[in-house]
């Protein structure tokens, strides 16, 4: 599985609102949204005031439409995309922080469906999913134990938290008429992990084409080559870049009537805290961040080095306590604490880390590590793919 995207915080909710909704289609709906002149009430944020820390987890979970996308798969299910997606109290920034699954760590006991409870241990970090998740793959234990694994690590209060499938990312892109982005090279899977390719230059990706973006991780172009899940992370980061200045652009968290049709479209393939589970609410967490900067949307690099015991894996480094320090007491990156007016997208660039190192470990299927230097060593902007120039 690919990821989720920062764009769900402006127009997704989740799938435990399903019930909730299909309570409401049992009463008749006259709906006069788009007939009638005059004021409208704005949604409201019931989180006003609090900073929010959103834990995002995509599942490669197996099974129906996710079937026909990925194929049958290894067994077992993975959390193969995990960020902390960190909104300011005063819904000026939001910082995304993306945690390398093959990150060496140690993973608390956690409780599991079955009524037991797993033996702490130290292993990849995307192991906690599938831990939690236990014989019967349940979503709310495997989310749990990962909840449980980063607040333990990082001391940093999950205060949210959803789940989405491979289905669920064709629904939020195809919903959106597709995302707009530019290639600055041809990206070609490697055919022994299924036949995927773009060209180089503009595209306009539908909800198939991004997730076989977004899932590619061998082949040639985009970082390809290096079979690296921090390039992988690079590529997604730039996707979830483009599309939420896609959902900024047209308004989507303004427009009441498009915002609640396009909910309605994803919540099948969300899972998600109650938090989040109420569109209602969703829809006013939306609309408090309509008039964010885009340059305040930051991805931050988490500081990592190949691990001694295994050059396939990462382990994070001492600095990457600063930036779980620093989100924890709702301080923005260093370099953004007085924002300048008019600043433009700079910030938001998907290579743009907050500080730290970067690796590119080979994650799990022959992949070597190329430890960093530091961050200069990161492609040149020029080389990732990103928001095309208007």
């Amino acid at each position: 599985m690919a990821l989720f995207v920062l764009g769900a915080v402006a127009f997704l909710a989740a799938g435990g609102a399903t019930a909730y909704l299909d309570l409401k289609q049992q009463i008749g709906v006259s709906d006069v949204s788009g007939l009638v002149d005059g004021p409208n009430q704005d949604p409201d944020d019931p989180f006003t005031g609090r900073s929010l820390n959103i834990l995002v987890l995509g599942t490669d979970l197996r099974g129906g439409e996710n079937t026909d996308i990925a194929g049958e798969g290894e067994g077992g299910m993975r959390s193969d995309t995990t960020m902390l997606v960190h909104l300011s109290g005063d819904r000026k920034r939001i910082e995304v922080v993306s945690i390398p699954r093959d990150s060496l760590v140690e993973i608390p006991s956690c409780k599991l469906p079955d009524g037991t409870e797993s033996a702490a241990t130290y292993g990849m970090f995307n192991g906690a999913f599938t831990i939690g998740g236990g014989a019967e793959e349940d979503l709310t234990h495997a989310a749990a134990c990962t909840i449980s694994t980063v607040q333990t690590l990082t001391n940093v209060l999950v205060t949210n938290h959803m789940v989405v499938k491979m289905d669920g990312v064709v629904d939020v892109v195809d919903a959106l008429g597709g995302v707009r982005m530019c290639l600055p090279e041809p990206l070609v899977q490697d055919p022994a992990y299924g036949r995927f390719e773009l060209p180089a230059g503009e595209q306009k990706l539908d909800g198939r084409e991004a997730i076989g973006y977004l899932r590619a991780r061998h082949g040639t172009g985009l970082g390809l080559e290096q079979g690296s899940d921090l390039k992988r992370i690079e590529r997604q980061q730039a996707f979830v870049d483009a599309l939420v200045r896609q959902v900024l652009d047209q308004n989507v968290v303004t427009d009441s009537p498009r915002l609640y049709r396009t909910i309605r479209a994803v919540l099948r393939a969300i899972s998600a805290d109650p938090g989040l589970a109420d569109p209602t609410a969703l829809a006013g967490l939306a609309y408090s961040i309509r008039n964010i900067d885009p340059a305040q949307i930051v991805f931050t690099e988490l500081p990592v080095v190949a691990a001694p015991s295994d050059p396939n894996r990462v382990v994070w480094t001492e600095d990457a306590a600063k930036v779980w320090e620093r989100i924890a007491a709702d301080e923005p990156p260093p370099g953004r604490e007085t924002p300048s007016p008019g600043a433009g997208g700079e910030g938001s660039k998907p290579s743009g880390g907050a500080s730290g190192e970067a690796t590119d470990p080979g994650a799990g299927e022959g992949g070597g590590t190329t430890p960093s230097d530091g961050p200069s060593s990161s492609p040149s902007p020029s080389l990732l793919p990103g928001v095309c120039a208007d």
